[in-house]
């Protein structure tokens, strides 16, 4: 059985998940399968074989920032004590104001990067508000995670030559794009983001909006060296996402590499 890590997992407290799994399912028109805790996220690891997972926080005010950040380093320290590998990229929001003093504060309570999700925080990743955030990030080898695509004219925020202008800028900063590159808009992303050694990708929310077929043609562009296993929980949960990823075309050293060593290597996690 092969070992597990989920790559793309959000979290919320206990007090607000309800809540926000409603909003998200509105946000995109699906349905979202998971509670948004982690006590349901960890129910899952036992018999799909988890072993550890990466947090991803969102901020959808400047305000929100430092408590969602708390929240994810003290859920990421808690997993690791219950014998999980978990990591958590911190939530920025582009009108923080100090970002090279949050950074300081979450490195120190071991946060390893930062995610920007522009749909929901109504902003484009090149916005020249982030263009400060990337500098820092770059400059001390910390990965960028950002949510990628989708094809409503509304949210175009993340479209994938905007990830190429700030790969040009800044050629050093790591950048996971999730959703195999771009979330319903693959036919524009993959070929701008293909081949790009310093840019990584997800299967979260993307094999159950695509045949089998579709996927593995898009893998086979993107290639598994840095292709990562990931749920996007609570959106899916993790057998049923596990299912579709073993109906792909892939050698086991490949599976191996794409559901753990790979999110080993991209969070140098030894």
């Amino acid at each position: 059985m092969f070992q597990v890590f989920d790559i793309h997992t959000h979290i919320y407290p206990e007090q607000i998940a309800e809540k926000a799994c409603v909003s998200l399912g509105h946000f995109y028109d699906f349905e979202v399968m998971g509670r948004g805790t982690y006590a349901d996220l960890e129910s899952q690891a036992a018999e799909n074989n988890v072993g550890g997972y990466l947090l991803l926080g969102v901020a959808t005010n400047p305000h929100q920032v430092e408590k969602v950040n708390d929240h994810l380093a003290a859920t990421a320290a808690y997993s690791r004590s219950r014998g999980f590998k978990t990591e958590a990229f911190a939530a920025m929001h582009q009108d923080f104001g100090d970002f090279e003093k949050e950074i300081d504060r979450v490195s120190a309570l071991g946060i390893k990067g930062v995610k920007i999700h522009p749909d929901i925080q109504g902003v484009d990743i090149n916005d020249p508000r982030f263009l400060p955030l990337y500098e820092i990030l770059e400059a001390r080898d910390m990965p960028l995670y950002l949510h990628m695509g989708d094809n409503r004219p509304q949210y175009r925020f993340s479209m994938a030559e905007k990830l190429v202008e700030i790969l040009e800028k800044f050629p050093r900063l790591t950048v996971g794009a999730a959703h195999l590159a771009g979330y319903q808009a693959w036919d524009e992303a993959v070929p701008l983001l293909a081949g790009r050694e310093n840019v990584w990708f997800d299967t979260s929310s993307a094999l159950w909006a695509m045949t089998p077929e579709a996927a593995d043609a898009i893998i086979s562009r993107l290639g598994t060296e840095r292709l990562m296993f990931g749920t996007d929980y609570p959106v899916k949960n993790t057998a049923e996402e596990l299912e579709r990823f073993f109906r792909l075309k892939m050698t086991d050293d490949r599976r191996e590499d794409v559901l753990w060593n790979n999110a080993l290597r991209f969070l140098g996690i030894k």
